[in-house]
């Protein structure tokens, strides 16, 4: 079967509406992070067939609950949850955030070949990172504790609107009894994600006034 056999077969497992020009665009996407994968070591993942559940369904599927327009992916390595997202979510713009160079480097090179107009790859550490307008939502799946995400981005988010969505495996109970006063649960979801073996949740987390 061919990767875009496989993907279109993954896809149809759930509700999600991709069409067949994102599906190519996904396909295109893992190809070039396997390419790329071999010099760069930009992810553990080394099969695509691998790739496609762990990186581009797992992403995809936390399309569904995500509010608002403008998005930044805090750690985003590779391009993940960003890049499915953006393919995914032609409308909404993303800024992926890495410190690393090399990281950076490839999501320019897949920018450039996939055609996408609503990604903007940023090299630098988050913490140093200026914002002009603050975002709808923080992604990130890179972050090791709730409370390093929620401080470490607490300046990228509008305090009324504003959204941290943390992607998580198991629901973290202790992470939770240690976020800071100010922040709160709005919403856990239980993510489905085809052919992946264990948990995946993602919290929705705000600023409370």
């Amino acid at each position: 079967m061919t990767l875009r056999q496989e993907l279109t077969s993954l896809i149809s497992k759930t509700s999600l509406q991709v069409t067949e020009t994102q599906i190519e665009q996904l396909v295109q996407y893992v190809e070039l992070l396997h390419k790329w994968n071999k010099a760069y070591n930009l992810t553990s993942v080394r099969n695509p067939s691998e790739m496609l559940v762990k990186h581009i369904m797992d992403s995809l599927m936390v399309g569904e609950v995500l509010t608002g327009n403008r998005f930044i992916d805090v750690g985003t390595g590779p391009g993940l949850p960003g890049i499915p997202l953006a393919i995914l979510y032609p409308e909404r713009n993303f800024v992926l955030l890495d410190s690393l160079g090399k990281r950076i480097t490839f999501l320019r090179q897949v920018v450039f070949q996939l055609k996408l107009t609503n990604v903007q790859p940023v090299k630098s550490r988050v913490e140093e990172y200026q914002v002009e307008q603050a975002f709808d939502g923080v992604l990130s799946r890179a972050f090791s504790s709730l409370n390093d995400m929620v401080s470490w981005c607490n300046h990228l988010i509008a305090a009324e609107q504003g959204r941290f969505f943390a992607l998580k495996g198991q629901f973290p109970h202790e992470e939770m009894t240690q976020l800071p006063a100010h922040i709160e649960l709005v919403k856990s979801y239980e993510i489905h994600v085809p052919d992946l073996v264990g948990e995946r949740h993602v919290l929705e987390l705000k600023k409370s006034k």
